[in-house]
């Protein structure tokens, strides 16, 4: 029961989170006074990127790939898929003239915002409940997950609302939701077969395995880029200083 829910689960946020991303783009592009054939462009462009990421990422889990290396100098290639995707979409958005003008035309509260949908990760603690996914990643990963989704709530609230203290929260869910990355890596590393297996050798982690390796080799990759170009804007000056 868990496998074929998981499986609608994950296909529901393939397709909730890149086309919350599109329409963040498709949004500011506009704001921005681009052109039709500039907007455009840039829409068909990142539906593009994640289009063929999805597709390739998709084949990788079912081969079977995603699973971390068996010994430390095979190819990581999950970590690959992770930083790879996120470094593409940062740069997409920070690096080209186009990505720049959107992304500097996208609010704060746009960017910490997108990390709401991180509380996707508590269906981690339900695999836990119903013996499938081991305690040791499913609490740290999945309350770390639910806490830097409200975390982003209560940052994009405040920043929408010009709070006083709205850097400072967007900051903190920031630093929160890199921690928890940080967090659930570490522990899926220490609880899947591997060449790190230290935890959980009865009823080794599924978190790698198809479907839910695109957890790490797609959604993950997309939150690490919303979290970068937030922490690129903040770095340009304060939300006051930037609204002035």
């Amino acid at each position: 029961m868990f496998h074929n829910f998981i499986h609608a689960y994950v296909l529901f946020f393939a397709v909730l989170l890149p086309g919350i991303t599109i329409g963040l783009v498709a949004l500011n592009a506009q704001a921005a006074g681009l052109g039709p054939s500039r907007a455009i462009r840039a829409v068909i462009v990142t539906a593009g990127v994640f289009g063929l990421w999805y597709a390739v990422a998709s084949m990788v889990t079912r081969s079977g790939l995603m699973m971390p290396p068996p010994t430390i100098t095979d190819p990581p290639y999950v970590m690959m898929f992770m930083l790879g995707g996120a470094g593409t979409l940062w740069a997409l958005a920070r690096l080209t003239a186009t990505g720049r003008a959107i992304s500097d035309e996208a609010s704060h509260a746009q960017l910490i915002g997108f990390q709401i949908p991180r509380i996707m990760g508590g269906v981690f603690l339900i695999g836990w409940a119903l013996g499938e996914i081991p305690w040791q990643f499913a609490l740290p990963a999945g309350l770390g997950d639910i806490w830097a989704g409200i975390a982003g709530y209560t940052a994009m609230r405040a920043a929408a609302r010009g709070d006083a203290d709205a850097e400072a929260k967007i900051q903190r869910a920031n630093v929160i939701g890199l921690a928890d990355f940080v967090v659930a890596v570490l522990t899926g590393l220490m609880t899947s077969e591997g060449f790190l297996h230290l935890m959980s050798h009865d009823a080794p982690n599924i978190i790698n395995a198809d479907p839910l390796g695109l957890f790490p080799g797609f959604f993950v990759a997309i939150f690490l880029a919303f979290h970068a170009v937030s922490l690129s804007r903040l770095r340009r000056g304060s939300i006051a200083a930037q609204r002035a």
